[in-house]
């Protein structure tokens, strides 16, 4: 048995980087840029009005104005504006060379001779000056960014139509087990349905990547091998769940080994989730997780992901935020490092929901976070900053 610490160092080490490939801007919703990205102009590019309004010199605000011209949108000035002039114009639109004040149109007093007036007692500038968000050869997005809209507007607004993005990685999903049925069969005695894998579906989608499920694998070596030599066919990353604690039937180890994978470690320090395998045979990836479903949904997001991470250079979702603790917690056993969920209260604090142990994934649906206890460690008084996990 290894720390924690330890496995995640092993399974960084592990990691190789994915290939890359282009893509369309409305296909990059949840992938990651292989590439750093430059923005190819000044942003804004020009002056631009922040209002509807006349573009005028400050110095002139006292004066009646004449209006040169009307200024749409997308439309360059035509005139420079001198004294006692101004340009109608909208929001967006090119400031004039000489303006340096656009003030609103409702402030303002239309007269005839197609003149006008300010009628305010002061104005802010209400302009967006060239360049003040974003100068030519700046970076706007980092290799490694898990793009959202947001990112997708930068991306379109430096011209970056086809980004460079890391593959989507395959993982493929094993379940073992005689007591597993499928979640549309009624379960016979002393069966219950298989919960783990459609968990982990979502899981692996939300993570950005593409899930391949192959279904219930019975207590069978040769069918379980025959399973993940097909998952492993056909995937970077392969994900069992169950068979792999001390049973009569946890045979996944050995499985493992007949198939030529490199054990890296098959047991960890840590609670839920100690009897987790890690393993690789050529550029394949797998995990075998315990198949209580708490263990194997906190350790996908602590050590797939840490896998993912590391592949991608996407280190977002394994960020912590330091946020106090709302009431005291303890525990009587302190060998192992526990994570347990919490939920954010009121106060913006946090606390441990109720938790029954490592079969009550129902408790997880009230779950907004993970927080971890260190080995030898029994008490967080209320009060103590704690690392933050979101989920």
């Amino acid at each position: 048995m290894i720390r924690f610490e330890e496995a995640l160092d092993i399974v960084a080490h592990e990691a190789k980087p994915l290939s890359f490939e282009w893509i369309g801007l409305s296909d990059c919703l949840g992938r990651i840029l292989a590439t750093d990205v430059f923005a190819d102009m000044d942003m804004p590019p020009f002056d631009k009005s922040a209002v509807d309004g006349y573009a005028c010199r400050r110095e002139d605000l006292g004066s009646e104005l004449q209006v040169k011209e009307v200024i749409a949108a997308g439309k360059e000035p035509q005139f420079e504006i001198g004294k006692d002039e101004c340009a109608k114009l909208m929001t967006g639109g090119m400031v004039p060379k000489g303006a340096d004040t656009v003030i609103m149109v409702e402030e303002v007093e239309v007269l005839e001779l197609n003149r006008i007036r300010f009628t305010g007692s002061k104005t802010a500038p209400n302009i967006c000056f060239r360049a003040e968000d974003i100068h030519k050869g700046d970076k706007v997005l980092e290799k490694g960014t898990l793009l959202r809209a947001q990112e997708v507007a930068i991306l379109a607004s430096v011209g970056k139509a086809s980004p460079e993005v890391y593959e989507q990685v395959k993982i493929g999903i094993i379940t073992t087990g005689d007591e597993l049925v499928e979640p549309g069969v009624s379960p016979g005695p002393s069966q219950i349905r298989n919960s783990n894998a459609w968990q982990l579906i979502i899981q692996v989608k939300k993570a950005g990547c593409i899930p391949n499920y192959y279904g219930i694998a019975v207590d069978d070596e040769a069918e379980t091998l025959s399973l993940i030599e097909k998952a492993c066919a056909e995937n970077q990353i392969v994900i069992l769940t169950g068979g792999v604690s001390v049973g009569d039937f946890d045979f996944v180890p050995a499985v493992l080994a007949r198939a030529g994978f490199d054990l890296k470690f098959r047991s960890i320090a840590v609670q839920p989730g100690k009897p987790s395998i890690f393993a690789t045979r050529g550029s394949t990836y797998l995990f075998a997780l315990p198949g209580n479903p708490v263990s194997s949904f906190v350790q996908f997001e602590l050590l797939v992901r840490h896998l993912l991470n590391h592949m991608s250079g996407n280190f977002d979702s394994a960020k912590l935020r330091k946020l106090t603790m709302g009431f005291d917690y303890t525990r009587k056993r302190t060998d192992r490092k526990a994570f347990i969920p919490v939920a954010f209260l009121e106060d913006g604090s946090v606390g441990p929901i109720e938790y029954h142990g490592s079969a009550h994934i129902h408790s997880y649906i009230f779950a907004e976070g993970i927080i971890s206890v260190e080995i030898g460690s029994n008490v967080i008084n209320k009060g103590t900053l704690v690392d933050v996990r979101f989920l």
